[in-house]
């Protein structure tokens, strides 16, 4: 069973950047207790650039569950999200 991944680029809006982490560490675990693997990296350069990833077992798993659907939301109000933010990355194997 491949892995899918997202990758999301956001660049958050001034002053608002405590309540993009807190809703971040809230999105973090909504995506953990449906077995999903969550990270969050920050630009060295710009610190109000991010980079989001989610990453679950098969793309068949995509079911999003309620609370990160209303988190996504909460999100995208603090921050610009590139257009390409709900892109799905297979892992492919190599030999």
């Amino acid at each position: 069973m491949a892995r899918v991944l997202t990758a999301a680029r956001a660049a958050v809006r001034p002053g608002c950047e405590a309540e993009y982490l807190l809703l971040l560490a809230e999105r973090r675990r909504a995506a953990e207790a449906c077995g999903r693997n969550f990270w969050t990296f920050r630009h060295r350069a710009d610190a109000a650039e991010y980079l989001v990833f989610t990453e679950w077992d098969d793309a068949s798993d995509r079911a999003v569950s309620p609370e990160e659907v209303a988190l996504d939301g909460r999100l995208r109000q603090l921050a610009r999200y590139a257009p390409d933010a709900d892109q799905l990355w297979d892992e492919i194997t190599l030999r």
